[in-house]
């Protein structure tokens, strides 16, 4: 699974997992299971949190991180 800095991102603007969810347009489990590595997101999901945080792919999602 990937590393990535979701929940970081998240927290910076003091948004609820919930709150990112709707923003992403999916449920608040995805997020979670985003945020503990339990999934990987599809490339589509990926360029939309991508967008939201105006932040490149790879600034957010680590491919190489154990």
């Amino acid at each position: 699974m990937m590393r990535n800095r979701l929940r970081v991102l998240r927290a910076e603007r003091e948004w609820s997992q919930t709150v990112l969810a709707e923003q992403l347009a999916v449920s608040r489990q995805t997020v979670n299971a985003i945020e503990t590595r339990k999934y990987d997101p599809a490339l589509p999901l990926a360029f939309k949190i991508s967008r939201l945080f105006e932040m490149p792919i790879e600034e957010i999602f680590d491919p190489d991180g154990q």
